[in-house]
């Protein structure tokens, strides 16, 4: 890859403040990703457990309440950001999705934008499971 981000857009057919809550209610976020602490809330530190990659550090950047947040993830190691932005549409709700800043000169970066990029379009697809009330 030559640019250093991850880039995706899902259409769920939720209304937006279901999504919102998805991405950004603890409980929610632990069933479809990991567990983590999240508060939709700038500045809120929080803990990510990423099993056997460990316990991530990060902290809520910026916050649009019900449309967007940003965040840096994996504070001290990949430093990369995460951000979440909410488009309603007729039948739902469309998420824009971004992972950015993988630093592509290191081979963690490499790696992880690999491993990431493989591995976000089944994470995010299983945020309308949750959401139909499916685990």
């Amino acid at each position: 890859m030559t640019e250093n981000a991850i880039r995706l857009e899902r259409h769920y057919p939720h209304p937006a403040a279901a999504v919102w809550a998805a991405l950004t209610t603890p409980e929610l976020l632990a069933r479809w990703w990991a567990q983590g602490n999240i508060a939709p809330v700038v500045g809120h530190r929080f803990t990510m457990d990423m099993d056997a990659w460990g316990r991530q550090q990060c902290e809520v950047l910026t916050v649009d309440p019900g449309a967007s947040i940003s965040f840096l993830f994996s504070e001290g190691q990949l430093d990369t950001t995460i951000t979440w932005r909410l488009e309603p549409v007729d039948g739902g709700t469309i998420l824009h999705f971004e992972h950015a800043g993988f630093q592509l000169d290191t081979p963690m970066g490499r790696h992880a934008i690999e491993g990431m990029g493989n591995g976000w379009p089944g994470l995010l697809a299983r945020i309308d499971g949750v959401l139909a009330g499916v685990s």
